[in-house]
């Protein structure tokens, strides 16, 4: 795997809490952004802790963007202490992530929840994600964000509108240019640990959906999945408090 970049952190809940969790972003976002799932972890007595990918928030930058470095990235991201984080949970690019660094080191985590994940993109899908990256780099507004999202939290889309403000545009756009294909499939058909998908609605905008979310479950039998109802891509920041309880009931 590429040469692993150390990625900054931030923590909710008790260090000293007996089970640990990491919690990994997707493409043009943050460790923040990940505040609600890390809010709800530490109310049920986990530690989480979010990084920032390489090239987004107070991450290095680089020149590799390919989904093999991210992984390595989080591959080398320990526990406080060292051993394994009791869970991972990837949303988007990060779900992808963290698929790459399970697949590569099995004791990495105990188990994975990937949110949405990028396992497979191209065609349609691929074209939606590079023209809403375009849009956010274009237009970073607050009011912007506010007209596209109306029903998201007021913390979300401060923090969105910071996410893009400190995210590499060049990044973004080498993580579609150096990813071609993108396909994780291999890697999600070796992975070990349980591992559970928490998909947004096909009939709002999923990742996760059809044929090919079909294919990747059938091979692999600790892969199962969820669906929150009237959820996009961002499901966590769509419906939160599904989101939630998808979540804990997937760790329980």
């Amino acid at each position: 795997m590429p040469a692993p970049l150390a990625l900054p952190r931030l923590s909710w809940g008790d260090p000293a809490a007996a089970r640990r969790a990491l919690l990994v972003h997707g493409l043009g976002s943050s460790a923040a952004l990940m505040w609600r799932l890390g809010d709800a972890l530490a109310d049920a007595g986990w530690h989480a802790t979010a990084v920032d990918l390489r090239g987004h928030g107070d991450a290095p930058r680089s020149l590799d963007y390919t989904i093999a470095a991210y992984g390595a990235d989080l591959a080398a991201a320990r526990p406080d202490g060292g051993g394994a984080w009791d869970a991972v949970i990837g949303h988007s690019l990060g779900g992808a992530s963290s698929t790459v660094a399970a697949a590569s080191t099995p004791d990495w985590t105990l188990r994975l929840v990937l949110i949405d994940p990028a396992i497979v993109l191209d065609g349609r899908d691929a074209d939606v994600i590079r023209r809403s990256q375009k849009r956010a780099f274009d237009d970073n507004r607050l009011e912007v964000v506010r007209e596209e999202h109306p029903h998201w939290h007021p913390q979300d889309i401060e923090l969105k509108v910071d996410a893009v403000h400190r995210a590499s545009r060049w990044a973004v756009e080498q993580t579609g240019t150096q990813n071609r294909p993108w396909d994780v499939r291999a890697e999600a058909a070796r992975l070990t640990v349980p591992t559970h998908v928490i998909a947004a609605d096909p009939a709002v905008f999923s990742l996760f959906a059809g044929d090919a979310a079909a294919e990747i479950l059938a091979a692999n039998p600790r892969l199962t999945m969820s669906v929150v109802e009237g959820a996009g891509h961002s499901l966590h920041r769509d419906r939160p408090e599904e989101s939630v309880r998808h979540l804990l009931e997937a760790l329980s």
